[in-house]
């Protein structure tokens, strides 16, 4: 990206861009966001795209690279007849965690829209990425594309080895299961080095050509059965196998006895993927009210300095009132909270509290309220919270009152709803903890883990679903669940469904149940 000097005046004028003027407008952003926000990003490279290539993207789920699947294709038709229809626009931009950041730029945005998203992604996107916990731990930036190119090629060669028939198979059963196919509670493997890529290849190439079909051979009944297992035996298998264990496609991948090193090797590839998003999904009104605010302080401080241009900026203002536009519950286009609507507006009363609290903010917020140092504040936050914390932490009752936020009770055995938190000091408790637990993925998403093996008798997997607040798993997911996991596990899997509570049976689900009603 080519460098200039920081200047006066209007950084452009119209609506016409090229790559000059992109380059100039990034160069200035960038010395705001690091003197009004002290912002610490990734290295940036910026891409313009197309709107087909934009399409080609989200079909993709946003990554630059990625391997081949139907359900990539099946996306992209029905993105692009929506959009060609009318029914939705494409995003802006689309930001890549990765070093360097990657940013796509749709080549139809206007002037004044490309510096609102080079402020949104390549800066507010970027340091969030490379500053948030949860990234930092979970996720390797600077490994990922060169992982994913790896799993492009690879597949690619399966594809040609096996054909597409057999490798589609493992795919459609990993992604499957790419929900219950990450680590939640310990830390994933770091990604692999190039070299030590090349060393899997070689290795896997060689497993492949003296694979044993030992396993296939071995009767599916052996002398020691289920009955002989005791208390202690069973409890030296578990400890064997790191039971029970959360994630699914890891202990299929390493465990399966059916499985070739290749069709491991899959399983291993979507798991990485399904990892790498992880915490975007507990971070979506954090990531996106990071950005949000994160552009809008920018683009303002930039027009204070007479850089943006009245005309630029009213339609600046304009983009961004669409972005946090939060529609109300009897509106046809209401699809639930806009993350960027409650993100930008928390974090911009956080800002408020900081610099003008009232005394209710005094009282809530005593340890920021009225110290001035929003900045820091702002700093601490994005680097230390996800969406449920955040919310629990930070959301305030002038906030709550702003956005008419109460309670519903939902007791099934009642007719009616019921109004059980309201704007009162303990309104405002419970309706900032409900809340925030509607963004704690751990509470919305079945908890579903490995619990035992047979492995000496009939090789019986046995999955535990923990049961929270009484709500049960559909029997068509429960179902699909347990015929995925059984074509990749070749024995008898069921499911049992335990209250988290009181330790009670709710209900038990077999595959061969499955197999034998189809």
């Amino acid at each position: 990206m080519l460098k200039h000097a920081p200047g006066r005046g209007l950084l452009f004028s119209g609506s016409d861009w090229n790559f000059q003027t992109l380059s100039h407008a990034y160069d200035a952003i960038d010395i705001v966001a690091k003197e009004e926000l002290g912002l610490d990003t990734y290295p940036v490279q910026m891409e313009v795209i197309s709107s087909e290539q934009m399409l080609d993207a989200y079909s993709s789920i946003g990554m630059p690279l990625m391997y081949r699947h139907w359900s990539f294709g099946k996306h992209f038709l029905y993105q692009e007849l929506l959009y060609r229809k009318g029914g939705r626009g494409l995003a802006y931009e689309l930001v890549i965690n990765s070093n360097p950041c990657i940013v796509y730029l749709m080549e139809e945005n206007t002037m004044a829209l490309q510096a609102l998203v080079t402020a949104h992604a390549a800066f507010g996107h970027n340091h969030f990425f490379k500053n948030n916990y949860l990234f930092r731990q979970w996720t390797d930036a600077g490994a990922i594309l060169g992982y994913l190119d790896f799993a492009k090629s690879y597949i690619q060669r399966c594809e040609e080895r096996h054909g597409v028939a057999a490798v589609e198979a493992i795919l459609d059963a990993a992604h499957a299961l790419m929900e219950q196919g990450v680590f939640r509670y310990r830390r994933p493997p770091r990604l692999s080095s190039e070299k030590q890529r090349e060393g899997l290849r070689e290795r896997l190439d060689y497993e492949e050509r003296s694979y044993n079909d030992l396993w296939r051979t071995i009767p599916r009944q052996a002398a020691a059965g289920k009955a002989g297992d005791t208390q202690d035996v069973a409890a030296e298998r578990k400890k064997a196998l790191n039971l029970p264990e959360e994630n699914l496609l890891y202990f299929l991948e390493k465990n399966s006895l059916i499985l070739e090193p290749w069709q491991r090797e899959i399983l291993r590839i979507v798991r990485v993927v399904a990892q790498y998003f992880y915490p975007q999904r507990q971070t979506q009104v954090m990531n996106e009210g990071c950005a949000t605010f994160v552009h809008y302080t920018l683009m303002n401080a930039l027009f204070d300095q007479g850089r943006i241009g009245e005309g630029a900026m009213l339609e600046i203002l304009r983009n961004h009132a669409n972005v946090v536009l939060q529609p109300g519950f009897d509106d046809p286009r209401f699809s639930g909270i806009n993350p960027y609507a409650l993100g930008f507006d928390m974090m911009r009363d956080v800002q408020r509290i900081a610099t003008a609290p009232t005394a209710e903010d005094r009282d809530w917020f005593p340890e920021i309220a009225g110290t001035g140092d929003w900045r820091a504040i702002m700093l601490e936050a994005w680097a230390n919270h996800r969406d449920e914390s955040f919310i629990r932490q930070y959301l305030s009752p002038a906030l709550i009152r702003k956005w008419r936020l109460f309670v519903l009770s939902d007791v099934a055995s009642e007719r009616v709803y019921n109004v059980a938190s309201i704007h009162n000091e303990r309104g405002y408790e419970q309706i900032r903890s409900t809340l925030a637990e509607r963004y704690d993925i751990g509470a919305r998403h079945p908890d579903i883990q490995v619990v035992d093996v047979d492995l000496l008798g009939q090789r019986h997997l046995r999955l535990q679903h923990k049961i929270n607040r009484g709500i049960l798993v559909e029997s068509d997911s429960c179902d699909a669940v347990l015929s995925y996991v059984q074509a990749l596990w070749g024995y008898e899997v069921s499911l049992q469904g335990v209250d988290a509570q009181t330790g009670a049976t709710v209900y038990e689900r077999s595959g061969r149940e499955i197999v034998s009603s189809s």
